[in-house]
């Protein structure tokens, strides 16, 4: 009935309740919508990350000005030319797409904005400055301003997790700034607030939602036995991101969560799996916050040299259980733990380590004009991360063990 060619699972997942349905986003008010979150939505996609991402703001301005030069003369220049001649004769010095075409042609010119460079979570526990101009980023829609307000800083929280048709294994993280499509794979995600056009911030877990989880533990034994308040959105909020890290869960439905956005059983003891949740929760979203791990160690060799520039490994050893950062350091004592906290095909220390290798730029401008990354000026940075995530890795794998006790 669902036009799969086999028959990839038998269970319970039709009997429960869908997170988001693509019906929600025609309905004409909140009554008519039978999921539990009103508004849901793809991260953005640039099409030009090197462009408009960078560690340090100062490089991004140098980016963004070169570039924001280069597109409006190209305006100027091919005022008279018909469209179907454009290609050859752009400069592609700049990184052109289908959508920026249809922009030049618009005669958009761009100028400078300092308030569009903000905050953004690029990979998991990686974070970057963006400029966050419309025409320059292929796919930043109305559904991200809605979810973060006309300047992308509004307060939210927002579960993420892998799209439909991944590959890797479903992940979930949750996040409080905007976040890209490839934060995990085809990213998802569910805010907990809406914004409209005027400010105003909105619940974004539908009253439908809220009368299911009521109506059904309400009956409860566990409720009405408990001495607690009654179930509030937050409350389900934190209760559906528990549930997306469950190893029981993601088992039993994992062909269905490739084929559609999640569903939600209703567990037994609400009340512990809302504790969890919000666990999760304060461990990924303030996970700079959270303390290094003490079970580190630190060694540092002396250079042969005075003036020698340390070689950067940025290696795992899982075995020794040690973390080489570059011939000069390596971090000692990592636990086995840590590795097991997996977002898709990486654990999270994993993460860190691929995004603060040296690398060429893919982008040929970039690389001869903005390569101006280099890790030693991040090391201190990184290694603190690291010990910091290795605390949120063990926690959140400490977690997930007490959900299958």
């Amino acid at each position: 009935k669902d036009h799969n060619w086999l028959n990839l699972a038998t269970n319970s997942w039709a009997e429960l309740l869908p997170v988001a349905t693509k019906q929600t986003k025609y309905a004409k008010s909140s009554t008519e919508i039978d999921a539990m979150f009103e508004l849901f939505s793809l991260g953005i996609s640039t099409n030009r990350d090197e462009w408009v991402f960078d560690d340090n703001p100062i490089c991004l301005r140098q980016k963004i000005d070169f570039f924001i030069k280069k597109f409006n003369e190209q305006i100027r220049q091919l005022n008279e030319v018909p469209p179907a001649n454009i290609d050859n004769l752009l400069d592609y010095s700049i990184k052109w797409s289908s959508a920026l075409k249809t922009r030049l042609l618009k005669k958009e010119f761009l100028s400078f904005n300092e308030l569009l460079t903000i905050k953004f979570v690029h990979r998991p526990f990686v974070s970057l400055f963006y400029y966050s101009e419309k025409i320059l980023s292929d796919r930043l829609t109305v559904n991200h301003f809605e979810m973060f307000g006309d300047n992308l800083l509004q307060d939210n929280l927002v579960i993420t997790f892998s799209g439909i048709g991944a590959f890797k294994p479903f992940a979930t993280l949750a996040v409080n700034k905007i976040f890209s499509l490839d934060l995990l794979e085809k990213t998802q995600c569910l805010p907990l607030y809406r914004y409209d056009s005027e400010g105003n911030r909105h619940d974004n877990i539908t009253d439908f939602a809220l009368g299911r989880f009521r109506a059904h533990y309400q009956t409860s034994e566990v409720l009405k036995t408990s001495e607690v308040s009654e179930i509030e959105k937050l409350d389900i909020f934190h209760y559906v991101y528990a549930v997306l890290h469950n190893p029981a869960y993601r088992a039993k439905y994992e062909l269905n969560l490739k084929r559609e956005l999640p569903r939600i059983p209703f567990y037994d003891d609400f009340w512990q799996w809302v504790a969890w949740g919000q666990r999760f929760m304060d461990l990924h979203v303030n996970f700079e916050a959270v303390g290094q791990a003490s079970c580190l160690s630190r060694l540092d060799r002396q250079m042969d040299r005075q003036d020698a520039c340390p070689t950067v490994k940025l290696k795992a050893d899982k075995t020794a259980h040690t973390i080489e950062i570059d011939d000069m350091t390596t971090l000692t004592g990592i636990p086995p733990r840590a590795w097991d906290y997996r977002l898709g095909n990486r654990s999270a220390l994993e993460w860190i380590l691929d995004r603060y290798k040296e690398r060429t730029p893919s982008d040929p401008t970039i690389a001869e004009k903005f390569n101006t990354y280099r890790f030693a000026d991040n090391k201190e940075q990184v290694i603190d991360l690291l010990a910091r995530v290795c605390t949120v890795s063990v926690e959140t794998r400490q977690i997930m063990a007490e959900m299958g006790q």
